[in-house]
C-alpha cells in the first residue's frame, strides 16, 4: 500500500490518536451537548489532522505553512473547548490534564513543522 507523505509525520499520527481519544472522551458528555460542545470538539479535533494532510498536498511552502497554521489554530480551539468542558465538569481533572499534555505536544510539533516548511 502506498503511504502518502502526511502519513509519515509524527504530528499527524499523534493528532489522529488525539482525535480518537476526544471521540471517546466526548462520548460521556451529556446528551444535551450532542449538537453543542460534543460536536464542536470532535470537528475541531478532526480539523487538526485534516489540515496537516491537506497542507502536505500543496505545492508552495507558503500554502503548506498556511495549512499547518490552521491546524495549530484548531488545536487552540480544542484547548479552549476542553477548558470549558472541565469547568462545566464534563471531564475530570485527570482527563483534562492528559488532553492538555497531548495538545502541548501536538502544538510544539506543529510549530516546528511550520518553521521547517518556511525555512526549506
Amino acid at each position: 500500500m502506498y503511504v502518502f507523505s502526511f502519513e509519515k509525520l509524527d504530528v499527524w499520527k499523534e493528532s489522529i490518536d488525539f482525535s480518537k481519544s476526544i471521540y471517546l472522551l466526548t462520548s460521556n458528555f451529556p446528551e444535551a451537548e450532542k449538537y453543542g460542545l460534543t460536536s464542536q470538539l470532535r470537528r475541531a479535533t478532526v480539523s487538526i489532522c485534516s489540515n496537516i494532510a491537506e497542507g502536505t498536498s500543496r505545492f508552495s511552502s507558503k500554502d503548506k505553512a498556511h495549512f499547518i497554521s490552521m491546524s495549530f489554530s484548531s488545536t487552540m480551539e480544542v484547548l479552549n473547548q476542553l477548558i470549558l468542558a472541565f469547568e462545566l465538569k464534563f471531564i475530570t481533572e485527570e482527563e483534562y490534564s492528559i488532553a492538555r499534555s497531548q495538545i502541548e505536544s501536538i502544538s510544539n510539533k506543529l510549530n516546528s513543522l511550520r518553521k521547517h516548511i518556511l525555512n526549506s
